[in-house]
């Protein structure tokens, strides 16, 4: 390939151009594994009868807690290298509300506040001191959540119920996950059918993680963040709180059967939301996924989901870096037999089916997506085998005029939109591929 010359741009082009669309990611940025490893391991606690449903291979069952009850997992025989850094994330039996204060609902079988907390002593027994609080949380208003845990040096973690959102007691799931290669995390961002079908503890024949465990062999952490009867407002004026308190990689957002339905957003409002997700979920370095308004028989939404789609198609356009979700509308409208009498919701066949669908979707856009060379790989940008946060440093600096980029590979590992021009966004692709396998230090940056 014939080399194309690289410019650095000064602070205020920089400055000027962060608005710009995001282009496509390269495969290199196939999701990382992030296996269970406390599945059916060793659990303690005081309410020992129901420990044991915490993290055992189905969801349908839980821990039964109070407050003031603990639940702790022994990962002392998990190999150290394996434990280092890991995703804590639990699940409570609710489904329909992800964040209950945005339809003023109320609270569920989750917590309230809380700790999670590490030890270093040795297994076998639970430690009654040596306990280091690692993330405080107070007036929690989810129904599950992701911690990003550093237990370098430590072989122990557990949550602390100090107050529940309901009736004085929590009901967990909790999965805790090796992020020693990258952090493979989704939430699923969306109205009733999201909540419907998004769920953790599935009836059907497995959730989301199922699914694509069942394809690629990744079993990534999945939390369901439906809320029923909400709009693509309500998403676009939570986004930013709600990320914020995720940390994990992929994020998707699917709205628009309630903005559709008697046209009560409006479909250029519409598409201004969508927008304005997009843009949060990226500048939080992480992945947007956009799917499709599901089919419908409703006549309040047949008569504008047309106009409705053609605003997610214009998102792909204008947004490349997205990836496309399922095409609900298509699937659905070749197989109505998905949906339930109302025709909006889909039935017990449909939302199981939404669930492969959207695995199956993702193991080829991301899983099974095949990598570039080993040679030069896209983001690294020094060329020394790795991502990392050096990668964007320098490129950072290159951008600034600094310590101009000079490497000869350029081509392939910076200019990941293949314009033979170094800029902002590559640069905002280039910290994406790394953040993908290299998780933000513990509180941020």
């Amino acid at each position: 390939m014939k080399k194309q010359p690289i410019f650095c741009l000064c602070l205020a082009a920089v400055t000027a151009m962060t608005g710009a669309a995001f282009p496509v990611m390269p495969a290199a940025a196939a999701a990382p594994a992030s296996p269970i490893i406390n599945r059916n391991g060793s659990v303690y606690s005081d309410q020992q009868s129901t420990a044991y449903a915490a993290c055992n291979d189905v969801y349908y069952d839980a821990w039964k807690g109070v407050e003031g009850s603990y639940l702790a997992f022994d990962l002392s025989e998990v190999p150290e290298a394996q434990r280092k850094l890991v995703d804590f994330a639990w699940y409570s039996t609710a489904w329909n509300s992800y964040d209950y204060t945005v339809k003023k609902e109320s609270g569920q079988a989750a917590p309230a506040a809380y700790t999670i907390s590490v030890n270093a002593a040795e297994g076998g027994s639970y430690p009654t001191e040596g306990w280091v609080e690692v993330a405080k949380v107070t007036e929690n208003v989810y129904h599950s959540r992701q911690h990003l845990v550093d237990m370098e040096g430590y072989r122990w973690v557990q949550i602390s119920i100090e107050t529940a959102q309901s009736s004085g007691s929590v009901s967990l799931n909790v999965d805790i996950h090796d992020c020693s290669s990258g952090v493979d995390s989704w939430i699923f961002y969306g109205d009733s059918i999201t909540a419907g079908g998004m769920t953790t503890f599935s009836t059907g024949d497995g959730n989301f993680a199922d699914h694509v465990y069942d394809l690629t062999g990744c079993y990534p952490a999945q939390e369901n963040g439906g809320i029923g009867g909400i709009f693509s407002t309500d998403g676009r004026n939570n986004i930013d709180r709600w990320l914020a308190d995720f940390p994990g990689t992929y994020v998707s957002i699917a709205y628009g059967t309630n903005d559709c339905w008697g046209n009560q957003t409006g479909a250029e409002k519409y598409y201004e939301n969508l927008a304005y997700m997009i843009e949060a979920i990226e500048a939080a370095g992480k992945v947007a996924v956009l799917p499709t308004i599901p089919y419908s028989t409703e006549p309040g939404i047949t008569a504008n989901i047309e106009s409705y789609n053609a605003q997610v198609y214009a998102i792909y356009e204008a947004y490349p870096s997205v990836i496309k979700g399922p095409d609900f509308y298509g699937i659905i409208e070749e197989n109505p037999s998905y949906l339930s009498g109302d025709g909006v919701h889909p039935n017990s066949e449909g939302y199981n089916a939404m669930r492969k669908i959207w695995a199956e979707t993702m193991a080829e856009a991301i899983y099974l997506a095949e990598d570039v060379p080993d040679a030069y790989k896209a983001g690294d940008v020094n060329e020394d085998g790795s991502l990392s946060m050096a990668d964007i440093v320098l490129f950072a600096k290159h951008l600034v005029c600094e310590t101009p980029l000079d490497t000869e590979h350029w081509n392939v590992t910076a200019d990941l939109n293949g314009d033979g021009v170094l800029d902002i966004t590559d640069y905002s692709l280039v910290k994406r591929a790394v953040l993908l396998v290299t998780p933000m230090p513990l509180g941020g940056a």
